[in-house]
């Protein structure tokens, strides 16, 4: 969105943090581009990774956000939150004008739930994917 947006973290993505942290300390970024370190990632390099996984037919970075999206929303979670925290913008440009809150108590909540429910566990580095399980 061309905008800052604050991204509240659960606890195991915070140790993740931690653990990566003597590898990229001499760094501004935490996932920096390869050619210049001053630069973040380009949004491509997820779904480049997840085709050299092997993944490219079944997995993209953006249907991770739908299952993110889909999962919160049957959990309960109030509309505006989950939107905010996609980082999607406001359709409504009167609402979008006025309205200025950031969710930051509940999307704590919600991103430790969405930790706790894909069983993220400190000390693991690689969690078994099939996705071609019915």
């Amino acid at each position: 969105m061309r905008q800052p947006h604050i991204v509240p973290l659960s606890r195991q993505a915070l140790a993740l943090l931690v653990t990566l942290q003597p590898l990229t300390e001499r760094d501004a970024l935490l996932f920096p581009a390869m050619t210049d370190h001053a630069k973040p990632i380009s949004e491509n390099t997820l779904s480049y990774a997840i085709g050299r996984m092997g993944y490219q037919v079944v997995a993209t970075p953006h249907g991770f956000r739908t299952l993110a999206s889909t999962t919160l929303n049957e959990e309960g979670f109030d509309l505006n939150v989950i939107e905010y925290q996609l980082a999607h913008a406001e359709r409504n440009k009167v609402r979008a004008a006025y309205h200025r809150a950031e969710y930051l108590d509940e999307r704590r909540k919600m991103m430790q739930l969405w930790a706790d429910f894909l069983g993220i566990q400190q000390g693991v580095n690689v969690r078994p994917v099939n996705f071609k399980r019915a």
